[in-house]
C-alpha cells in the first residue's frame, strides 16, 4: 500500500507495531469505518496467531469482522483506504500541495483538483473557501462536478471522483455568477 516503498513503514509493519486502539483510530479517522474497533481487534488477533501476511489475509479478516448481512461495498474497502492514507500521509501531502499553490499562481490561472473521497474533498473545499474569503480569487462553480452516467459506465473508477475549480486573481466576478450561489447566499 506504500506509494514509495522506501518512504516509511508498510501497512503490515504499521499493523504489527501499533496498539489495537491506534489501529482502530486510523481505520475510523481515514476510513470512516463504523466497525473500526471490531476490525482492529480481529487484526491484532490475526497478527498474534500468525494469520496476517498478505492483503488477501487482511481483506478476509475485515470481511469476517463485519456483521453479516448485505453490504454496499466490500467490508475491506474502508480499512484498505484508511491504511493507504495513513502509511502514505496522503492528506498531509494534499495539504502541503495546496499550501504551495499561491506561490506559483498567476492572475487568471485556474486550480483544478479531483478528489476521490470525502476527506480529500473536505480539505479542498475548505482551502478554496479560505482563498476566496481572503480575496485571492473565486470558486468557479460551488457545486461539485462529478462524472455523469456515461462516464461512470465507461470508467467505473470515476464514480467517486469530485472536481472543484478555483480562479486565481482579483478579477471581477463573472456576470451571472449569482445563479451559482445557493439561495441562502444570494445578494438581495
Amino acid at each position: 500500500m506504500r506509494m514509495d516503498p522506501g518512504g516509511g513503514p508498510s501497512a503490515l509493519e504499521f499493523l504489527q507495531g501499533a496498539p489495537e486502539d491506534e489501529i482502530a483510530r486510523v481505520i475510523w479517522r481515514y476510513g470512516e469505518e463504523r466497525h473500526s474497533r471490531r476490525i482492529a481487534r480481529q487484526i491484532k488477533r490475526a497478527i498474534e496467531e500468525g494469520r496476517l501476511s498478505t492483503t488477501v489475509d487482511l481483506a478476509e479478516i475485515c470481511r469476517r469482522a463485519y456483521p453479516s448481512g448485505p453490504q454496499r461495498i466490500d467490508p475491506a474497502t474502508r480499512t484498505f483506504q484508511a491504511l493507504r492514507i495513513h502509511v502514505n500521509d496522503e492528506l498531509g501531502e494534499l495539504e502541503r500541495a495546496l499550501a504551495s499553490v499561491p506561490a506559483g499562481m498567476a492572475p487568471g490561472g485556474v486550480v483544478a483538483v479531483i478528489s476521490f473521497h470525502s476527506l480529500e474533498d473536505r480539505i479542498v473545499k475548505q482551502t478554496f473557501r479560505e482563498w476566496q474569503r481572503s480575496a485571492q480569487g473565486r470558486i468557479l462553480k460551488p457545486e461539485l462536478i462529478t462524472a455523469d452516467e456515461s462516464e461512470r459506465a465507461a470508467n467505473p473508477r470515476a464514480r467517486s471522483a469530485k472536481l472543484r475549480t478555483f480562479a486565481w486573481g482579483k478579477q471581477a466576478p463573472d456576470e451571472g455568477a449569482d445563479k451559482y450561489r445557493s439561495k441562502k447566499h444570494r445578494r438581495k
